[in-house]
């Protein structure tokens, strides 16, 4: 990521993320409530430097049951503490208890009549800790984490799916593109079939924001522009771009980036004109998405975000952030508008 371009114009401060597990401090906020009845238990789990996968082999493992017969809403990161929900079968825990270790605390269970499913929270809570940052000078730094809070709280962050999603080496999408194209490509398990996939519609997405970022486009609307209502979440096509624009900066609309797939809502004139040229670039077509159909549907994404319960502080050795997010934001996007770089980690 360390070619997209930053929203802010702020100096960066640097820094080092998850110098220890405790700077990292994720705690999800759910869509719902389990209602206590069902054959589903909700577990409310907190770890610490415990990654998503090694916590559903451990459930399975504990319970003696299927990975698959476990749900989450979203997987966590591994170098934090987090607090997070899991489902699993009624009939598999008599004691929640057990699944309790030095790095796992089960928190509250309750019952619920489905299993959770990836995507079925509201968000997650962040207070994150950036130590070792580059200004020594606490006045300066104040300064400068006003002014970027500031800006952020007035203009949102750039909703850039973070380096995480692209792996490692940051080439899981070279698999993706791959397969789009109709290129031969390495026997892949399910999961990595998906996320390959979801990788490639991600760069493609991230190309679309730093391109709508160089032309100043971010905050102003284009006739055929796709825009989701804040309220109910329904999309639709700007025709008249003055009155759009008026909805959209008061909040009650956001401009949206194309998740490339036969559902995906359609841009008109100049919007679709840009979307069309980044397909072109990765040499697609809109018709390599039918190949997986199933697993690229297409949707449409958030330009910006505007975190919730927003605080930044100067502390001793660094800065903490606290804010809330919505389902699928990165904090990562938002914490490389301080840092001006991707934060070591």
């Amino acid at each position: 990521m360390d070619h997209l371009p930053f929203l802010t114009d702020t100096p960066g401060i640097g820094g080092q993320l998850k110098v220890q597990p405790e700077d990292f401090v994720v705690d999800e906020v759910p869509l719902y409530e389990a209602c206590g009845e069902g054959e589903f238990l909700y577990l409310r789990i907190r770890k610490r430097e415990v990654s998503a996968t090694d916590l559903i082999a451990h459930i399975a493992q504990t319970l003696e049951i299927s990975q698959s017969e476990i749900g989450v809403a979203g997987r966590k990161d591994r170098r934090a503490v987090t607090t997070q929900y899991v489902s699993v079968p009624a009939r598999s825990v008599e004691d929640p208890s057990r699944l309790s270790t030095d790095q796992i605390e089960v928190i509250e269970s309750k019952r619920h009549g489905n299993k959770l499913k990836t995507g079925h929270l509201a968000g997650n809570r962040f207070e994150i800790v950036l130590r070792d940052v580059d200004i020594s000078d606490a006045t300066e730094l104040r300064q400068i984490v006003e002014t970027t809070s500031e800006a952020i709280g007035r203009l949102g962050f750039l909703n850039y799916y973070g380096e995480q999603r692209f792996g490692r080496g940051d080439d899981t999408d070279s698999d993706g593109f791959r397969l789009l194209r109709g290129e031969h490509v390495r026997r892949l398990g399910k999961n990595a079939l998906r996320f390959a996939l979801s990788a490639a519609q991600s760069r493609m997405f991230n190309d679309w924001v730093a391109e709508r970022v160089s032309d100043s486009l971010t905050h102003k609307l284009l006739p055929g522009d796709v825009m989701q209502v804040v309220g109910s979440g329904g999309c639709f096509v700007v025709e008249d771009a003055a009155t759009e624009q008026a909805r959209f900066d008061n909040r009650e609309t956001v401009l949206t980036g194309p998740i490339f797939g036969p559902k995906m809502r359609q841009p008109a004139g100049e919007p679709a004109t840009r979307e069309a040229a980044i397909l072109d670039r990765f040499g697609l077509t809109p018709d390599a998405f039918q190949r997986f159909r199933k697993l690229t549907s297409g949707t449409r994404r958030p330009l910006l975000v505007w975190p919730g319960d927003f605080a930044a502080e100067v502390i001793d050795g660094g800065v903490r952030l606290s804010f809330t997010l919505p389902s699928g934001a990165y904090a990562t996007a938002l914490l490389r508008e301080f840092t001006k770089q991707e934060p070591e980690s």
